[in-house]
């Protein structure tokens, strides 16, 4: 099995002088880069790191990222990417469970530099560490079962968990992903999506492995994006579904020339169907891909290739089929496996699946578990959905927000996907508020793009959706909804107020 390293030498021995980076006006070849990795590793050894050890990272999308994500792996070391949104006290606790010697940071760390032995400020310290530092062969003492990094998950429905990525996981997903998506080389990847979420990181291995170049973007704006898609001639990107709306009303407010973009996925969260009609709009002359998955999974489970294809279609709302190498199920919450269009938890095997969760041997065993009747043990996503008669997946809601109204299961992202439909709704989240008398009732926040009244909004859901789902009250905000940093929106803080003071969050 491949590691780290593989990916690297082989772009080095078919595109050594190939374009591997764009970061503003900073270009390298892969005969720069990889010297940089080497000297990067060489630099961590220099201050007495040793095999295993863990590197963090917290900074914004960069060279230096990249080249971290890329040569700390690859040189037997182990890399910790930090949110760059969480608080102080989230990036102690990231750093102290990890147990970093190192924190490379463009930030100023503050108190979190008494938790490592070692700060390397980005650029000044970064580039001083490279400059003094003797080259490291990469790959040595790693296998494809070395583990690669710990990814810590957002923690917006509790503490963060380090997820253990190993050689093989991270490399599995490359492949999955270079079997569905076409990569040529030449390609220009655009990494907009923050480094340190899967979706950031999800194509790199990838893009090295034909000898493509990543065009680094430090922070989303949408305009900045999709002048960035214009300026690079960028060939393809991946982005979360915020991301893709933002982009689409940029881009069709003031078309750019982006005829280069080719391949245009999403994924990270739920996409209401127009959001992608809408993109598929602004950019009319890119293959739209819903990709599934969870850091658990390195991230890929499913995909939808060609999904504006699929518009009009029942299988708007799909995200696609298990991606070659991958098992995907939907089971009961007796894992047994449920029949076709029956309604349960999403359940994958693969070599992506992650090794565990870091010193949490019991969520690990909650997570990873086999089905009835056996046959290995099977990551439980939380995710509920069902699959079609050719294992096309349509995910309905996770577990933990769908609302349970008058005894009646009502799933947010179908209420969602009827508020979308609306002209005027930019953004909408849906979930469950306390009720005396159904328990709880569907509330819906709408950040609208034009003029629109609550009556307006709820009588369009009425001739969509049933009346046991149609919010019983709509909030409508002038502000944009609160993202996590991947641009994920946060319904715990949206829901928190309305569940305040009470002891449980079940009606």
């Amino acid at each position: 099995m491949y590691t780290f390293a593989d990916p690297l030498n082989r772009a080095l021995r078919i595109a050594p002088g190939a374009e591997a980076v764009a970061d503003g006006d900073v270009r390298l070849t892969y005969d720069e880069l990889a010297v940089r990795c080497r000297k990067l590793v060489g630099g961590l050894y220099g201050l007495g790191l040793n095999g295993g050890d863990r590197v963090a990272i917290l900074a914004a999308n960069s060279l230096p990222y990249l080249e971290a994500y890329l040569g700390i792996p690859a040189g037997n070391l182990v890399i910790v990417p930090l949110n760059t949104r969480h608080a102080e006290p989230e990036l102690r606790y990231a750093l102290e469970d990890a147990g970093a010697r190192v924190l490379i940071t463009d930030r100023d760390p503050g108190a979190l530099a008494e938790v490592v032995e070692h700060v390397v400020s980005v650029p000044d310290g970064y580039g001083a560490l490279l400059a003094g530092a003797d080259e490291r062969p990469l790959g040595g003492d790693v296998t494809s079962e070395t583990l690669a990094g710990l990814f810590y998950t957002g923690g917006t429905t509790g503490a963060s968990k380090g997820v253990m990525l190993s050689h093989g996981n991270l490399v599995a997903n490359a492949i999955h992903m270079l079997v569905t998506q076409q990569c040529l080389p030449g390609d220009r990847f655009a990494v907009i999506a923050p480094m340190f979420h899967a979706a950031g990181s999800f194509a790199v291995l990838a893009t090295v492995w034909t000898g493509g170049c990543h065009v680094m973007l430090p922070a989303f704006e949408p305009e900045n994006a999709v002048d960035l898609l214009e300026s690079e001639a960028v060939t393809a990107t991946l982005v979360v579904p915020t991301m893709l709306a933002a982009m689409a009303e940029a881009q069709l407010a003031r078309p750019r020339d982006c005829s280069a973009l080719r391949e245009l996925g999403h994924g990270g969260s739920p996409v209401a169907t127009e959001v992608v009609r809408r993109a598929h709009k602004a950019f009319p002359g890119a293959r739209l891909t819903h990709w599934y998955g969870a850091t658990e999974t390195a991230p890929i489970a499913t995909a939808l290739p060609n999904e504006h294809a699929v518009l009009d279609g029942p299988r708007a709302r799909s995200c696609g089929q298990p991606t070659v190498g991958l098992d995907v199920r939907v089971v009961d919450a007796d894992g047994n496996e449920v029949a076709t269009g029956e309604i349960g938890e999403v359940v994958i095997r693969g070599a992506n699946v992650m090794m565990g969760y870091w010193n949490k041997p019991e969520q690990t065993a909650q997570a990873l578990r086999p089905l009835r009747g056996g046959g290995g043990d099977w990551y439980h996503t939380g995710d509920l959905g069902y699959l079609d008669d050719e294992s096309f997946l349509f995910l309905v809601d996770r577990l933990k927000d769908m609302i349970v109204s008058g005894g009646e299961n009502v799933y947010s992202t179908e209420v969602e996907e009827a508020l979308y439909r609306h002209e005027a709704v930019l953004e909408a989240a849906v979930f469950g508020v306390p009720d005396e008398s159904w328990g709880e009732a569907v509330y819906a926040v709408v950040v609208p793009r034009s003029e629109v009244t609550v009556e307006e909004l709820i009588a369009h859901c009425k001739v969509h959706i049933a009346g046991y789902k149609v919010p019983k009250g709509v909030e409508l905000r002038a502000e944009p909804l609160p993202k996590s940093g991947p641009g994920k929106v946060l319904k715990r803080e949206l829901r928190e107020p309305f569940w305040a003071g009470r002891e449980t969050r079940v009606g």
